[in-house]
């Protein structure tokens, strides 16, 4: 069954939020074997969400809307699909009640604009919404099936779960499922791949296989629709062996083994912690560290050492060599490394020191180049980087070779 969505709301289009309600629903969706082949975004007019809606209506059995059901006049979405589908709106005396308890709970009077909230498209039902104002719909309508929801992420999702999925399997029926597996691959490029597995990538039919490149790091999904979950695991499992063969070196994480989960599994299997030092990174590897849940039983302490005076007071970096190779040198970054070691008494340490630009730059020391380092019980490896982009990119591909580095000794 084919399905697409559509998100309402001109703060889509203007970029000023991410519309990641489409990610979530594109995924729960899929493995209830639902394709979806279509996005749209549309802004906060009446008739071009209609033009959508037609669009959408010639191509798709399964409509999600999402926002666009607050009370204000610029919320449109379910005035939009009434009129599209030429069905009258309709107050909901029960959800009128409801909706005027839950101001009552905040000990607050509903206002008056909120009634539209709980106008329903005549022949359509109310799907609850706990954690907002906004109740969702569904209707059906000529062989189509609309879903309207609020844009919000956290009262989305749990309606997605809680009441969207179980329509959903009641329409699909015979039930079809989409599982994926990804791999993460660090240490070749996209087009150095693709070379590798040009074969498979030509010839794939189900499972299909598509490789992605993000920052500094490349990744394959394999993807495949069958009746069960492990139906599809088991067309996916002979593709996965024969992309291992070729780039096992390269494969560091399946699905949602992204570096910093990839480093804390590793520290937690052996029971053993990491501090770091940045310099030009200033927190950024921290940062990533520590956003994965759980990574205080692994993670002790960081620095961060701009300044020169800092590396040598705080981890112990001597002054002469400073003077001698600089602070952006091989010898400057192990000292960082076995410096924060020492004083933090973790098991291993990471140090990055380099130029992220756009200044700071000589002929010898040009903006990109980065020493990364990492101290351990075997002792002390480091290496010399050369990355391009901006001070962003730059910044961003150092942590994740930080990380690499130390998966690989680990």
């Amino acid at each position: 069954m084919r399905g697409e969505i559509i998100g309402v709301g001109t703060e889509l289009l203007l970029g000023q939020i991410a519309n990641t309600n489409a990610q979530y629903i594109s995924d729960k969706l899929a493995l209830e074997g639902v394709s979806i082949f279509y996005h749209q975004a549309v802004g906060d007019n009446q008739d071009r969400i209609k033009q959508v809606l037609s669009i959408a209506h010639l191509r798709s059995e399964i409509i999600v809307l999402t926002g666009g059901l607050g009370p204000t006049d610029d919320d449109l979405t379910r005035e939009s699909v009434a009129d599209f589908l030429n069905r009258k709106l309709e107050l909901d005396a029960n959800a009128l009640r409801k909706l005027e308890q839950f101001f009552a709970g905040y000990g607050r009077e509903m206002p008056s604009n909120n009634r539209k909230q709980v106008m329903l498209i005549e022949g359509g039902r109310f799907l609850e919404n706990p954690r907002g104002t906004a109740p969702g719909q569904y209707v059906e309508a000529d062989g189509r099936h609309y879903f309207l929801l609020p844009g919000p992420p956290t009262e989305l999702r749990a309606m997605v779960t809680d009441q969207v999925i179980p329509i959903i399997r009641s329409i699909v029926g015979q039930q079809m499922t989409i599982r994926s597996r990804v791999l993460r691959l660090f240490g070749i490029g996209e087009s150095a791949m693709e070379l590798e597995i040009s074969d498979i990538l030509k010839n794939q039919a189900n499972p299909t296989v598509a490789p992605l490149a993000s920052e500094g790091e490349v990744t394959l999904r394999i993807t495949a629709k069958a009746g069960s979950e492990n139906e599809a695991y088991a067309l996916i499992d002979p593709v996965e062996a024969q992309l291992r063969q070729r780039l096992g070196k390269y494969i560091y994480g399946i699905d949602d083994e992204i570096l910093p989960v990839a480093v804390g599994k590793r520290l937690s299997a052996r029971g053993q912690t990491v501090s770091l030092v940045e310099s030009c990174t200033g927190g950024l590897l921290a940062s990533m560290i520590t956003d994965i849940p759980g990574s205080s039983g692994y993670f002790k302490q960081s620095w961060v050492t701009y300044d020169n005076e800092a590396k040598s007071a705080q981890l112990g970096v001597p002054k002469e060599l400073l003077l001698t190779h600089g602070a952006v040198s091989e010898e400057c970054a192990r000292s960082m490394a076995e410096g924060a070691r020492s004083r933090s008494g973790s098991d291993w340490a990471i140090s990055i020191t380099g130029i992220a630009g756009p200044g700071g730059a000589t002929q010898e020391k040009p903006v990109g180049l980065v020493y990364i380092a990492v101290a351990g019980p075997d002792g002390t490896t480091a290496k010399e980087f050369r990355f391009r982009g901006d001070r962003q990119q730059i910044r961003i591909r150092a942590a994740k070779n930080a990380l690499y580095s130390l998966v690989k000794r680990l």
